[in-house]
């Protein structure tokens, strides 16, 4: 464990040696801004809540957590470091965690840097906590979801903008998995069972319910599920590698 600590801890603060990590989280904010009061129109809403904020999420995610995890493996693997690396007393799977927890800090304290919104929402009126704790949970499985995605295809490749584009698109068939366009398109080849399967691989049931503020064991075991499933598949990448 204070192996993956170590590690951990390097790769934390390896996002803050250079710029790239601050201009990452002033776009984030910038982003969920714009969109949370001139495109959702918090103020003419007329209602002190954050569901104009937490809709854009998923979306806002999609672009930046693959520029988060586009580097986790691929800069690794492009510098060759990554014989060095498992050449270290650590097992490839604390090796996975650490990377991948990095990069789930590194999204949580994005998100928590948004809570000054949640101070002018409760300034404002009287908002239910419920829907904006829900909320903020929902936003922290879904970047360890997404983080998890972006984790394996950074393995399996050098190049941080291939791992950014598979990273990106696997994210958006999490997210639109389900969504009626999607299982339209399926519907002529469907056996039946293939467009409740993807529809039940989409994120978004699982997020709007917490958002929603209702806290479901089965939303976590969900989400857990993904992250533990990608992390996995990472890992023996990885491996398969090592023996090439």
């Amino acid at each position: 464990m204070s192996r993956t600590g170590s590690l951990f801890r390097r790769e934390f603060k390896a996002f803050f040696e250079t710029p790239v990590a601050y201009v990452f989280l002033v776009v984030f904010l910038v982003m969920t801004g714009f969109l949370t009061f001139f495109v959702s129109h918090y103020y003419e809403a007329g209602q002190a809540d954050l569901s104009g904020f937490f809709i854009w999420i998923p979306w806002v995610y999609l672009v930046l957590v693959p520029a988060v995890t586009m580097r986790l493996w691929s800069e690794e693997r492009r510098t060759g470091t990554i014989e060095l690396l498992l050449t270290l007393p650590i097992t490839t799977t604390q090796a996975v965690a650490a990377k991948f927890l990095a990069g789930w800090a590194f999204m949580i304290l994005a998100q928590l840097l948004t809570l000054p919104l949640v101070a002018t929402t409760m300034w404002l009126g009287d908002p239910d906590p419920g829907p904006i704790i829900g909320g903020y949970l929902g936003c922290i499985m879904l970047s360890g979801a997404m983080v998890s995605v972006g984790c394996v295809m950074s393995a399996t490749t050098r190049n941080q903008v291939i791992s950014f584009i598979l990273s990106a698109l696997v994210s958006l068939f999490l997210i639109l998995a389900g969504w009626p366009p999607v299982t339209d398109m399926l519907a002529a080849w469907d056996p039946g069972w293939v467009i409740p399967f993807v529809a039940k691989c989409s994120v978004m049931p699982h997020y709007e319910t917490m958002q929603r503020g209702v806290l479901d064991l089965r939303d976590g075991v969900y989400f857990i599920s993904i992250i533990l499933f990608m992390l996995a598949a990472a890992v023996t990448v990885i491996n398969e590698r090592k023996t090439v």
